[in-house]
């Protein structure tokens, strides 16, 4: 093979894997999973995007079962879910409605028979 040739295959090889790296970083990670989430046009606010942070770094793990923040922190951390549930508490009462509810009569020419 000359120079030229291989110098031309190496450039078609650099183009391609080019190519395939931009197409495959659209489905792949956070900024994958982000960018189907924008995909409905409807943005996030500043407070969804550092859940969504929050949810990438400490909840989704690999298939070796480590999350991002263990591999970079080197130790675990609790359960993000269940963190959030012991730091929410009870919840409240609905509130009462100003007007009574009163109960609808039910009349059998409503029901088909």
């Amino acid at each position: 093979m000359t120079d030229n040739e291989r110098q031309r295959w190496v450039l078609w090889c650099r183009e391609f894997s080019a190519k395939y790296q931009r197409t495959s970083s659209a489905v792949e990670g956070r900024n994958g999973y982000l960018a189907r989430l924008h995909h409905a046009r409807r943005g996030f606010s500043e407070q969804s995007l550092n859940v969504l942070t929050i949810i990438h770094n400490f909840d989704l793990k690999r298939h070796d079962g480590t999350t991002a923040a263990q591999r970079l922190f080197g130790h675990d951390f609790p359960d993000v879910f269940e963190w959030m549930l012991a730091q929410v508490g009870d919840l409240p009462m609905p509130r009462r409605s100003s007007k009574p509810q009163q109960p609808k009569p039910l009349y059998a020419d409503t029901f088909p028979a």
